[in-house]
Order: C-alpha cells, then structure tokens, then sequence
C-alpha cells in the first residue's frame, strides 16, 4: 500500500512539472510570436522603398500619378527646373524640361483633370512681393500658366515678422489650391490660404490657422478629400473626417513620427491608405494609415 502511494505521488508530480514546463514553453513561443508580428507591423507602416537618383538630390515635392507605382517630383531652388517622372523604385522614367525660373520651387499637385501645379512659393528671406503657381500638362509642356499672387494680409517685406508668408506646401480640391506657410519662427500655427487654380492675378484669401510645432514642408490632400496630411522633418500631422477641405485645420490631428526619415520635404497620397514621401536625404518613403 506505501508503495502504491509512493508511486502514484510520484507520478502525479511528473505531470505536474510536464505541464508546467511545456506551458511556459508554449506561452513563451506565443510572446515571442506576438512581439514579432507587432514589430513587423510598425516596421511596415512606415519603410523605405527606394533610394533617389543623384539628379533628383534635393526632392522637395512628390505627386502621384494615375499610372499605377509612378510619381513626379523636383528638386528645390538652385536646381534646374526639370520635373522628374519616378517609378516605385527611384528610377527616372522621363525628365520634363521646363523652360520657366526655378525661383525657389517648393511643392506640387494635380487635379482631376490631369494638370499639374508647380508652387513657386518659397520665401525664405520674405523679399519676395509676387509669387507664382505654375499650372500645366504634362503631355503638353511647353504651354504653361501662371496663376500670380499675393497675400493680402502681407504689409511689410524683407522682415522677419513676414516669416507666415513662406509656403512650402499646397493641394488642389474642386477648382482652389490650398497653400499652408512653412512657420518658419517657430510659432505654434501655420497660416492657410485659398487661390483660384485659374491663370491670373489674385490676392490669396486667408482662411485660419493650423496648429503646428514644426515647420510644414509639404501637404497632400486623399483621393476621397476624407484626411489631410502635412509633412514636416520627420513628422505626419494628419486630419482625419475632414467633411471640408477649406477648413480641415479646425478639426483634431495626430501626430506621427517618422523614424528615420530625415529631412522629409514632400508627401502624397497614394490611395486612401498609403501616402508617398521622400527626403532630401534622396530617399522615398511609404506609409500606411490605419
């Protein structure tokens, strides 16, 4: 009989240590599991898909086109005012030869109706009186428009309380371009303007203010106008619902950083889930919205 007992005790404290060690090892293998496929989900919301050509240095703008995995792009003031037509993986398709000044080009967008808008926005030294908006085909490139104008709110220039009048970003919905001001001072708001996509001269309506803590190098707006991004150095501001677009920045934004991205000038939306990027740092980015 005490030998019986013995046995079963015995018996019963094998399985016992059986289950405890292949439970651990079972929930260990599921954490490692878990952990792996939450890193891999980060790691692919926002990754580098290629390296940009030497010819394309200095990006500073980024618009997808209707061809499936292509995009335009230029480069910043300095540079030759050539368009770049990329493939998904940096490659040069086509260069397009302007023959208009690259006077601090800063950004781009397309309407619906296939024309592309070049914003020769830039004013770092806030000198500049009349700026520019370049509008044209790019089957047809040798006809190009200007919509000129200036901001009605600037009184005085060559200050640095004009640094609200420096735009670096700008997208096109249902006739009007929307331009939003780089905020250079470091201020915590970021003007936005409304012009007419038409050739002429008009004084840009000022619409409100985004709040912002970094200077905004570019903007893009989703193909069913439901977010709005703004681009700054490694960082997203993204406003979702936006029933508006004229006055997407009164809603509320997330912020997301861009590990890695470097000095990131340019983004566009894809389609409603993926925007494209690029950097100075010659690299192109893609990230997924949730």
């Amino acid at each position: 009989m005490k030998l019986l007992i013995t046995v079963s005790i015995i018996f019963l404290a094998a399985i016992g240590l059986l289950f405890y060690f292949t439970r651990n090892k079972s929930d260990a293998g599921n954490t490692a599991v878990a952990s792996f496929a939450t890193s891999g989900k980060a790691e692919e919301k926002f990754v580098k898909i290629a390296s940009l050509p030497k010819e394309v240095k200095e990006s500073s703008a980024i618009v997808s086109l209707p061809q499936m995995g292509q995009y335009l792009t230029l480069n910043d003031a300095g540079n030759k005012p050539d368009l770049y037509q990329l493939d998904d993986k940096g490659e040069i398709i086509k260069t397009i030869e302007l023959k208009i000044k690259n006077e601090d080009w800063e950004d781009l967008t397309r309407d619906t109706q296939g024309n592309i808008y070049i914003a020769d926005t830039g004013n770092n030294k806030y000198k500049r009186d009349k700026l520019t908006i370049y509008k044209l085909r790019l089957d047809a490139p040798d006809k190009i428009q200007q919509i000129n104008f200036t901001y009605g709110d600037q009184k005085r220039y060559a200050s640095k309380s004009n640094s609200s009048f420096d735009a670096e970003a700008i997208f096109w919905y249902k006739g009007n371009l929307y331009m939003v001001t780089k905020d250079i001072d470091g201020e915590t708001m970021a003007k936005v303007y409304r012009l007419p996509d038409q050739p002429g001269q008009y004084t840009a309506k000022h619409l409100g203010s985004a709040a912002t803590s970094d200077k905004i190098t570019s903007a893009a707006i989703s193909p069913d106008a439901d977010m709005v991004a703004l681009l700054s150095d490694g960082k997203l501001y993204l406003y979702r619902n936006v029933h508006n677009p004229a006055s997407f920045f009164k809603g509320k934004h997330e912020e997301i950083d861009l590990p890695g991205a470097g000095q990131s000038e340019a983004v566009d939306f894809i389609d409603e889930n993926t925007l494209i990027i690029t950097s100075e740092g010659a690299s192109m980015f893609k990230y997924t919205i949730n």
